[in-house]
């Protein structure tokens, strides 16, 4: 599927015939990403192989994950495709599955960020946010995949550039965020924040998040920023512990250019980090730049939850005693029945 330019909405559901779903000809195929360091994933992902296959969708694996389910590809029919690398994994693939937490999702994110294969979680993890199902859905999850009943959802995600004496070193992506911290504990960081290409604060402090509204609810949040709702176009700015009284978190236009850099005159150096995946070393002067990306990261919606309902599901959010105009009327309906 060909990935969204600039300007589309950061949440945006599509309907897709199943022909746009279908992979070249008429084989089906799907990438399943497990954290198999953990036995119910382990038991879940040869669940999924197994289901899959009887409906005639090929599985491919890493080969790595392959061996620790300890499988033999060949007893499958059709067989478990086993590949050694990441490039390329989720080439031909009309799905990527993931078994595991939110971590394991942004591993998928950046498995299939050139492809733009949709991923579709099947949370194993404490929170996951970013999954769509709990492991007690598997049975729904495979009857979604093989009937076709799932939704594409963009994500709006990160262009991240680092520069080092004006000569790019790095550049990467984020789904959920890029964070400038620093690299000692015993020492902060100064650092510098610029909005558009204006200077907005100069901070002492641990570092700064610059996230998305996916992001909103992971490091965004503990670090103290608002939460943002999936389809609000916007980026967010968090100081962490600067040392400063103008310091608070800052949400700003989604097509702003953000920019961090680290004092040259200060001792402390920084890291950057991507979705805590991707690290990049930050000595003093370094600049870190982060835009909206031309692309966004696409998941698999299996309904359309408010993601009012995902908050309170996630959090356990006390709503006791609500009475809103939708519950008396579904009250009244089964009174009336």
């Amino acid at each position: 599927m060909p990935c969204p330019p600039v300007g589309v909405r950061s949440e945006r559901l599509v309907i897709v015939s199943e022909g746009e779903q279908a992979t070249a000809g008429t084989t089906r195929r799907v990438l399943l990403l497990s954290h198999t360091g953990r036995d119910a994933a382990r038991d879940v992902t040869v669940s999924l192989c197994k289901a899959l296959t009887e409906h005639d969708i090929v599985v491919r694996l890493l080969a790595e994950e392959a061996d620790d389910l300890g499988l033999d590809a060949t007893a499958y029919d059709p067989a478990i495709e086993v590949v050694d690398a990441d490039t390329g994994l989720a080439a031909d693939c009309e799905l990527a599955v993931v078994v595991g937490g939110d971590g394991s999702i942004l591993r998928a994110a950046e498995v299939t960020w050139d492809s733009g294969t949709p991923v579709l979680g099947v949370n194993l993890g404490h929170i996951g946010f970013l999954a769509e199902a709990e492991v007690d859905e598997v049975e729904d999850v495979i009857d979604a995949i093989v009937e076709r009943r799932w939704t594409p959802e963009d994500r709006l995600a990160l262009d991240v550039r680092a520069f080092r004496d004006g000569e790019l070193i790095r550049q990467t992506f984020a789904l959920n965020e890029a964070s400038v911290e620093k690299a000692a504990r015993e020492r902060m960081i100064e650092v510098i924040v610029e909005i558009d290409n204006r200077p907005l604060s100069r901070w002492g402090c641990d570092g700064v998040v610059l996230a998305t509204p996916t992001g909103s609810t992971a490091y965004n949040f503990s670090a103290g920023g608002p939460i943002v709702w999936p389809g609000v176009e916007a980026l967010l700015i968090v100081p962490l512990s600067a040392h400063a009284l103008f310091a608070r978190p800052l949400v700003v236009a989604p097509d702003s250019l953000l920019a961090v850099e680290v004092i040259a005159r200060t001792d402390g150096a920084a890291v950057l980090w991507c979705d805590g995946r991707r690290a990049v070393d930050l000595p003093p002067g370094a600049r870190i730049e982060v835009r909206r990306a031309d692309r966004a990261v696409r998941l698999a919606r299996l309904h359309e939850a408010p993601f009012t309902d995902r908050l309170v599901a996630k959090f356990d959010l006390p709503v006791e005693g609500w009475r809103g105009s939708a519950e008396r009327r579904r009250r009244a309906e089964g009174q009336d029945g």
